[in-house]
This record gives C-alpha cells, sequence and structure tokens, in this order.
C-alpha cells in the first residue's frame, strides 16, 4: 500500500509531487531586491508632547510638596512624617525588609519618621494640569457668530444658523 491515507481528499499533507501534479505548495517566491519600503508611507507622526512636570507627593494625601521643602518636617496638609519609608524612592514592600537598598536591619514602622542615611524623596512626574487647560482652551472652537455654545439648545440653534438661506 504506498497510500497511508484511507481517502484521497485533498488537504495539508498533499503536496502534489507524489500524484504528478504540482500545485505550487513548495516554489520559493522571489524575494525583493533592495531597500525595503516603510510601512508608513505618509511619513513619521509627530509626537504629542505632553508637557511635564516632575514634584514630591505626599504618601498620605497626595498633596504636591513645594520643590523647596524640607523633608526632615511633616506634610503641610496632613502633618504626615516626610522622613519615613513610604516617602522613599527605595520603599519596596516585596523585598527584603521592603527597601532596595542593602539596610543592616529592619525599620518597623515604615510611616513614621526615622534617621535612615539612605533616604532619598520619590518624585512623580505627571502631567502639568495648568499648561493642558491653557492648550485645550486655545482649541476650543472659534465660531463666527460668537462664543461657543453652552447647552444642547444653543448647539442645535448654531448648527440650524449654518444651513439658513
Amino acid at each position: 500500500m504506498d497510500d497511508d491515507r484511507k481517502y484521497r481528499q485533498n488537504g495539508y499533507q498533499d503536496r502534489g509531487f507524489d500524484r504528478g501534479g504540482d500545485r505550487g505548495f513548495d516554489r520559493e517566491r522571489p524575494k525583493p531586491q533592495g531597500p525595503r519600503p516603510s510601512i508608513d508611507i505618509t511619513g513619521p507622526r509627530l509626537p504629542r508632547m505632553v508637557q511635564t512636570v516632575t514634584a514630591s507627593r505626599c504618601y498620605n494625601c497626595a498633596t504636591t510638596l513645594p520643590s523647596d521643602i524640607d523633608f526632615t518636617g511633616n506634610c503641610p496638609k496632613c502633618n504626615a512624617a516626610l522622613h519615613c519609608c513610604k516617602q522613599c524612592a527605595h520603599f519596596e514592600p516585596s523585598t527584603r525588609f521592603q527597601c532596595l537598598k542593602p539596610i543592616p536591619e529592619r525599620i518597623a514602622y515604615k510611616d513614621r519618621a526615622n534617621l535612615c542615611q539612605l533616604f532619598s524623596p520619590q518624585v512623580t512626574v505627571a502631567r502639568d494640569a495648568a499648561r493642558e487647560s491653557a492648550s485645550t482652551s486655545m482649541r476650543a472652537p472659534i465660531l463666527p457668530n460668537g462664543p461657543a455654545p453652552k447647552s444642547a439648545s444653543d448647539a442645535r440653534a448654531a448648527f440650524d444658523n449654518l444651513f439658513k438661506k
């Protein structure tokens, strides 16, 4: 029995060579020569430049701390200690002693002030809300008749005014 399959249906095991027909399964396509064209034909997309600001925030109330604050004191809003493990950039709950730096002994209370020499305040990067609101106000539509509509009926009236004759 030279054919081990029970039925003679075409399928993924057919190569076409054993039955005399070449169906093109194993033909190699000629590879194009030269540099590959870029996927985006229109050119590179310009990145959206988001204005960011770096600031420290209180671990307890998330208040933005002033840049000239002394981290030996307390938070001006909630009075939480600022020189503590939870405010440190090296604080990681999943590591040994919950610190990324090699400290000799565990600090038991992470939210109380301590005298750790490896302390560095955690700094976050966020969008600058003041600049963002200014840029969105610049993008508000300026209608020839006046300011943008404030309610649905004003919007409908402005739309109807566009198509009046």
